[in-house]
């Protein structure tokens, strides 16, 4: 008996040994031929294949790799995956570029897309609050909209990581509230559950998501933003991003748009916010292809490149358009310093 338990007290002994040697070649990662570019669930849809397909394209041509393509369905995994040496590279939200800089300060950022002047000063996209238009006078009061009118109101949130999503709006509603008696001690938490602000609140898991979550009636608001649904609607009235206009579901919208095809919602608030990054794990990646992709993303191949920016004007789906000068355009760590200051 003694020597059994000698025995499974060594084997024991050799599982714990692997696994921490496994454990451990994994956190310290590895440079190889294979580059892995993880992406959001809102650039996971199948209508977003012929653009993700072009950027791994350009990347195997500029580094000689392979490049492989990890699709995911949930903000976390995305992050996850590249904090824990999984990826090499991602497509992701400022959130989530600081989250991931938090749990691997091995994450840079490579470049994010330009405004249309071609810089900086206008990288921006816009996080919206919208209702479905024949409920928009309930968001009024004395015939402006209104964020006193959310309260006790369903909600949809995109993910707690998601920067337009959650952080932008979640700021957005604590700071308005902050003079109000009742909701003075409000925080961004409260707002992720039914009860203390909002009836019920719901988490779309992408943008597309949270937009389809109002349009078929399972909350009364929602939140999301202007790029990731671009694709799908557009302007029936009033102003481009901003309070009061009325946009529509195209009626070729692909999925998960097809279901609320012809379906109109109007925006009660828009907020800026920065452009979000292309980000890369300097452990797995290496000094040398990180240099090679940030100079291609920059040059004016790639900013001219119609499957990588597709001309406004086109039917075409993609990740980014092109209206004037937009292109990628290399940027620091210290750029997000705005949207660290929304968390805390």
């Amino acid at each position: 008996m003694k020597k059994k338990w000698c025995v499974l007290a060594m084997l024991f002994a050799s599982i714990l040994l692997l696994a921490a040697c496994s454990d451990s070649s994994a956190e310290s990662g590895e440079v190889d031929d294979v580059i892995d570019i993880v992406w959001y669930p809102n650039e996971s849809g199948n209508d977003m294949k012929s653009s993700r397909d072009e950027i791994g394209s350009v990347i195997e041509e500029a580094t000689g790799k392979t490049v492989e393509h990890h699709l995911t369905t949930d903000y976390a995994i995305a992050i996850e995956t590249l904090v824990n040496n999984n990826a090499d590279l991602a497509f992701m939200g400022a959130v989530g570029y600081i989250e991931a800089k938090n749990g691997n300060d091995a994450v840079e950022p490579i470049v994010v897309p330009s405004g249309p002047s071609g810089t900086l000063d206008d990288a921006i996209y816009h996080s919206w609050l919208a209702v479905n238009v024949d409920e928009q006078d309930n968001f009024k009061v004395d015939g402006e909209f209104s964020l006193d009118t959310i309260v006790d109101k369903s909600f949809s949130f995109v993910s707690n990581s998601s920067t337009s999503g959650f952080v932008v709006p979640s700021s957005g509603i604590v700071d308005y509230f902050a003079d109000h008696e009742e909701y003075g001690d409000l925080t961004q938490e409260d707002l992720m559950e039914g009860g203390p602000f909002f009836s019920q609140v719901l988490f779309g898991g992408s943008h597309q998501g949270s937009a389809v979550n109002l349009l078929n009636n399972s909350v009364e608001v929602a939140a999301f933003c202007d790029t990731c649904v671009e694709s799908y609607v557009e302007l029936a009235e009033g102003d481009a991003n901003s309070p009061g206009a009325v946009y529509q579901v195209k009626d070729d919208a692909a999925e998960p748009f097809n279901t609320v095809t012809g379906k109109e919602f109007t925006l009660i608030s828009v907020t800026p916010v920065l452009n979000a990054p292309f980000a890369a794990n300097l452990e797995v990646i290496g000094e040398e292809d990180y240099e090679t992709i940030q100079e291609l993303f920059a040059s004016d191949e790639i900013a001219n490149n119609e499957k990588i920016f597709v001309p406004e004007d086109s039917d075409a789906s993609g990740l980014f358009y092109k209206s004037a000068d937009e292109r990628f355009v290399p940027v620091e760590d210290e750029w997000f310093n705005p949207i660290r200051e929304l968390q805390n």
